[in-house]
C-alpha cells in the first residue's frame, strides 16, 4: 500500500466482513482514508464497493458484519444512516434520494429543517438555500420543483444537501453516470473545489478516465476483497493499471475483435416525425430516416437532450411522445407498430436507458424478469411452466455470466452490471430481428462492458441488427459499422466505421443540417 501524503487519517475500515443468505459480499476489506483527499474505490460490478459504502454510512448497521470502523480516532458503531451523518458522513447513493414534487429547498432541508418556536423558519430555509446553492454552483431558485431540473442540476442539489449537514467524509455512489460531459466535470471541479477546503471524499465510479483526473488514491476491490491502493501521482496511475488491478489481468484491447457480416437492409425509417407528450408544438423528432442491415451494429451519437432516447421509444411501439407521421419498413413491408405488444411480436426488443424504472420490475425474482417479455416461449395452454421457465433463465444466467446465487434471487439484490445482463437476456429470449441498446453499459465496469460488448457482436453475427445509443462517443466509435448523429430532434448525418472520429461526430452533433 503506497503512503500518498502526511496528512493524518479520516477514516480507517478494518477487516470488514459482510454476508448474505448464500453469498459472501466483503471478506476481510481494509480502506485507509486521509483528510482532505479524494480517495476512489475501484472494481467490477458486484466486487462489493457499494455495500462496503453501506457498511460505512449505517445502512448496514453495526451488528451486521464483522470488522472495525475507526472514524476521527475512535471505533464507530453507527446503527443508521442518522447517526453516520451526525459524525459528518454523508453518502449520495446513484439512485439519487430527492422527492421529484417537492422544491430544492425543501429536499435540502427535509427531515432537518430550522426551526423557530417549533415551527420551520421559511425564511431562514430560503436564505441558507440560496447560500448553500451558491456554494455548489448552482443559480436556481431554492423554490424550483426538483422535477423541473435535470440530474446534473440533482446531483449538484444532493451535495448541497450533504454540505447542510456540516459534511466531513462525502460518499458518492456512480455521481456522473447519467450525466452528460458538461455536467460530469462541473461536478468534479466542484470536488477539488470541496478539496480544496478540507472535505474528503470518497467516490465509486467505473469512469477510469475521471478517477484518474481528481483522485489522490485508489482501493481496487476484487470479488469482495481489497486487492490494493495506489498513490495516483507517486505510482504513476493510468487506465491500464487500473483496469489490471480491477479484472486482474490486462485488457489488451477495450472492445473484442469483430469481423461484421453485412447482409442486406432489413429494417427502414422514413419521415418519422413525433411530438412531445405534452408540449403540443414541440417536435421531439423531425422527419428521421435511417436504415440498418442484417449483421450491422448502427450507432447514435447526439449530446443530451438530442433526442435519441425519445426517437427509440417512438418507434418501440409508440411508447414515447405523439406520433404525427412516418413509416417504418422491415423486410420490404411497411408494419405499424401502435403498442408494445406490437413491436415485439413484429420482431423489435428495447434496452431501456433506465433500467430500474423502465428495463426491471424490481419486486420480481431474475427468472420471472428472464421470460416477461416472452411468455409464449414457456407457456401451453396459458399456462408457464415453471421447470422451462427455470431452465430459461439458467442457461442465459451461465451464457452471461450473471453473477448471482440462483436465478430466484431478486433483481433488486443484483449490482449494476448484472442488473444489466438480466435485462439483456429479457430481450434475447424474444429473438428480436432488431434489438435497440440505449446505454446499455451506463454505471457497468470495464470488464462487465468487455462481455457485453461480445454479447452484442454475437447477435449482429446471427444475422441480427442492432441499434446502440450512447453518449460515451469511445465506444460507439469501437462498436459501431454506422453511426447517425442527432441533434434538436433531427438526423443531421451518418459516418462510416472508417470515417468516423471524436472530432467529426461532435460537428455533426452540434449541426442543424439534415442528412442527405
Amino acid at each position: 500500500m503506497s503512503e500518498t501524503t502526511t496528512a493524518p487519517t479520516i477514516l480507517e475500515m478494518r477487516s470488514i466482513t459482510k454476508e448474505f443468505p448464500g453469498v459472501k459480499a466483503l471478506s476481510e476489506v481494509n480502506l485507509l482514508v486521509k483528510v482532505g483527499e479524494v480517495h476512489a474505490i475501484c472494481g467490477e460490478n458486484g466486487a462489493g464497493k457499494s455495500t462496503l459504502m453501506k457498511v460505512l454510512s449505517g445502512v448496514y448497521p453495526f451488528g451486521s458484519y464483522q470488522g472495525d470502523i475507526v472514524y476521527q480516532n475512535e471505533v464507530q458503531q453507527f446503527r443508521d444512516i442518522r447517526a453516520s451523518e451526525a459524525a459528518g458522513i454523508v453518502i449520495i447513493h446513484q439512485e439519487l434520494a430527492l422527492i421529484p414534487e417537492l422544491s430544492i429547498m425543501e429536499n435540502i432541508f427535509l427531515g432537518n429543517e430550522p426551526t423557530r418556536f417549533g415551527v420551520i423558519n421559511w425564511a431562514e430555509a430560503r436564505r441558507r438555500s440560496i447560500d448553500l446553492l451558491a456554494r455548489v454552483g448552482l443559480a436556481e431558485d431554492p423554490d424550483t420543483p426538483i422535477k423541473e431540473i435535470g440530474v446534473g442540476k440533482q446531483q449538484l442539489v444532493e451535495i448541497a444537501k450533504a454540505l447542510n449537514k456540516s459534511v466531513k467524509l462525502l460518499i458518492l455512489d456512480e455521481p456522473t453516470a447519467a450525466l452528460n460531459e458538461n455536467d460530469s466535470q462541473h461536478l468534479l471541479d466542484l470536488l477539488l473545489g470541496l478539496k480544496g477546503k478540507g472535505i474528503t471524499s470518497i467516490m465509486i465510479s467505473h469512469k477510469l478516465n475521471e478517477i484518474e483526473q481528481i483522485s489522490d488514491s485508489i482501493t481496487i476491490i476484487r470479488d469482495g476483497k481489497s486487492i490494493e491502493t495506489l498513490d495516483v501521482k507517486g505510482d504513476g496511475v493510468d487506465e491500464d493499471r487500473i483496469i489490471r488491478g480491477m479484472v486482474g489481468r490486462s485488457l489488451e484491447s477495450r472492445f473484442p475483435d469483430h469481423t461484421p457480416a453485412i447482409g442486406e437492409t432489413f429494417f427502414e425509417v422514413k419521415d418519422w416525425t413525433v411530438a412531445h407528450p405534452q408540449v403540443e408544438d414541440r417536435m421531439v423528432c423531425k422527419g428521421s430516416e435511417f436504415f440498418v442491415r442484417r449483421g450491422e451494429i448502427v450507432g447514435f451519437a447526439g449530446l443530451m437532450g438530442a433526442g435519441r432516447t425519445e426517437l427509440a421509444r417512438s418507434l418501440f411501439g409508440r411508447s414515447y411522445g405523439r406520433y404525427i407521421s412516418g413509416h417504418i419498413i422491415k423486410d420490404g413491408k411497411e408494419i405499424t407498430l401502435k403498442t408494445v405488444r406490437q413491436a415485439i411480436d413484429h420482431g423489435l426488443g428495447y434496452v431501456t436507458e433506465d433500467r430500474k424504472a423502465l428495463g426491471l420490475n424490481l419486486l420480481d425474482d431474475i427468472k420471472t424478469t428472464t421470460v416477461a417479455a416472452n411468455l409464449k416461449g414457456v407457456s401451453k395452454h396459458f399456462v408457464v411452466n415453471e421447470d422451462q421457465e427455470f431452465q430459461v433463465a439458467e442457461d442465459y444466467r451461465k451464457s452471461l455470466r450473471t453473477k448471482t446465487p440462483t436465478v430466484e434471487e431478486g433483481v433488486a439484490k443484483l449490482s449494476g452490471g448484472n442488473q444489466q445482463k438480466v435485462v439483456l437476456a429479457k430481450w434475447m429470449f424474444t429473438d428480436p430481428d432488431l434489438l435497440i441498446l440505449d446505454e446499455p453499459t451506463r454505471g457497468i465496469d470495464v470488464g462487465a462492458k468487455y462481455e457485453i460488448y461480445g454479447i452484442i457482436q454475437k447477435l449482429a453475427a446471427q444475422g441480427k441488427g442492432v441499434i446502440v445509443i450512447s453518449s460515451e462517443l469511445p465506444e460507439l466509435l469501437g462498436l459501431s459499422d454506422r453511426i447517425y448523429t442527432i441533434f434538436e430532434g433531427s438526423i443531421t448525418g451518418v459516418l462510416d466505421k472508417a470515417e468516423a472520429d471524436q472530432e467529426n461526430l461532435m460537428k455533426l452533433m452540434t449541426a442543424k443540417r439534415q442528412a442527405a
